[in-house]
């Protein structure tokens, strides 16, 4: 449902996408710079354990999740403000993350300095969790359902341009010497921060909508598509969500340190920025047919077709000896991520209602904020500490993990299509009565 006729009339469609463009951008830019080498700084110069190196992003993301749902989900229902909550967490997370560096260099024992990291990071989510649940739901306020999956993925995409030159620029900055003790990427990931308030000041409407004529939308919506509005298949969705997630970001942590190991492909910072920039690529690429393979083929069967591609980047990740697949896996790895984000999106935006938009959109994000650092704690970096410390090689234990996360993912896709088949049989039933 359009939310566009309810804002100032001076908010073009083109100007409002200017500015979600430009702050997707610059958030991208800042993830790919700041967290595509946090792990290797905290295993290879802090000398954290694995599973000590997901703390960083696990507890942070569980902070996220739980003020999403409790906190600022509510309030963003209550008051409707979507650009403020988003300005405003962006503001206080570049605070608090100049903050983290700050204290984490007074510390000389590696240890306390790295849980210094982790409890900062932790904080510093509780606002910039605001900023999330922002942004999710303001999308939905803006766009109609038919085009959500189309400008979701036109918006990875071009947040995917963003995190290649964040990835090279802080791949350039670590290998130079210039990382996290010295302050540089906690500076510069910070500066971005402060910078991706602007477009959203300048160019994005507040967000909301016209409880009235919401109201009146949805309940069309709801009496044309009753099935699909059920609480039940909601719940469903959400549980083959988390499996799919769960899945495939257990290896977010782990995969960076994976090509890193001197007895495996032992890349350096700069090659290591290059793979990870052939996910970005697709990123990129695919993004833009996201919104065509929903279309075409409808939101579920594009996010079945997203989740197997993630489970072959999985298996082929964890299974070739040739660098050159693993750019091929990572390149897969970036397409799945993509059409995964933008049909699930469209499918959570068509069961959400208006007026519980930003507590349901808390829901679907804890199925990705809390797999991308809790998969890595609870499964693959355990796994990959027991296997290591049972004599296993470092190599065999990152892929038997990466094997894990691929069957993870597998499980997830059986619910979401044993729900498919459900809701084809109750068609047929109530057509049949």
């Amino acid at each position: 449902m359009t939310r566009l006729s309810t804002n100032k009339r001076s908010k073009t469609p083109l100007r409002i996408f200017t500015g979600l463009s430009s702050f997707q951008m610059l958030a991208m830019f800042r993830r790919g710079l700041f967290y595509t080498f946090l792990s290797i700084y905290l295993r290879e110069f802090l000398l954290l354990s694995v599973t000590m190196t997901t703390l960083y992003a696990s507890i942070p993301m569980v902070m996220s999740v739980v003020f999403q749902n409790f906190v600022w989900g509510p309030i963003s229902d209550k008051f409707q403000r979507r650009r403020t909550l988003i300005i405003c967490g962006e503001i206080l997370a570049g605070i608090g993350t100049l903050t983290v560096w700050g204290v984490h260099v007074i510390f000389n024992e590696f240890i306390l300095a790295g849980w210094v990291i982790i409890i900062g990071l932790s904080l510093v989510e509780m606002f910039w969790s605001m900023s999330n649940i922002g942004w999710s739901a303001l999308i939905s306020d803006l766009y109609p359902s038919k085009k959500r999956s189309k400008i979701m993925g036109q918006l990875t995409s071009l947040g995917g341009l963003g995190r290649i030159f964040g990835i090279f620029i802080g791949g350039i900055l670590y290998d130079s010497g210039f990382g996290f003790r010295n302050g540089p990427l906690f500076i510069v990931a910070s500066s971005v921060m402060f910078l991706s308030a602007i477009p959203m000041i300048m160019f994005s409407p507040e967000g909301g909508f016209d409880s009235k004529k919401q109201e009146k939308l949805d309940s069309l919506e709801l009496n044309q598509n009753n099935n699909q509005k059920s609480i039940f298949i909601f719940i469903i969705f959400i549980i083959a969500l988390t499996f799919i997630n769960f899945g495939r970001n257990s290896i977010a942590i782990p995969y960076s340190q994976y090509l890193r190991l001197g007895s495996g492909f032992n890349v350096n910072d700069i090659m290591l920025s290059f793979i990870a920039n052939s996910r970005s690529v697709a990123t990129m690429i695919i993004g833009f047919a996201a919104g065509f393979l929903s279309k075409k083929f409808g939101h579920s069967k594009t996010l079945m077709f997203g989740t197997s591609i993630g489970i072959v980047a999985l298996i082929i990740t964890a299974t070739t000896i040739y660098l050159q697949i693993i750019f091929v896996g990572s390149f897969l790895i970036g397409a799945a991520e993509v059409i995964i984000y933008a049909s699930s999106y469209a499918i959570a935006s068509d069961l959400i209602p208006a007026k519980m938009r930003a507590k349901l959109f808390a829901v679907y994000n804890t199925t990705f904020f809390l797999s991308w650092g809790s998969a890595s704690t609870l499964i693959t970096g355990p796994l990959i500490d027991f296997l290591i410390l049972n004599g296993t090689s470092e190599i065999f234990a990152y892929q038997t993990a990466f094997i894990i996360a691929a069957i993870i993912c597998l499980v997830g896709l059986l619910i979401f299509l044993f729900l498919e088949v459900w809701i084809v049989l109750q068609k047929k039933k109530g057509t049949s009565n």
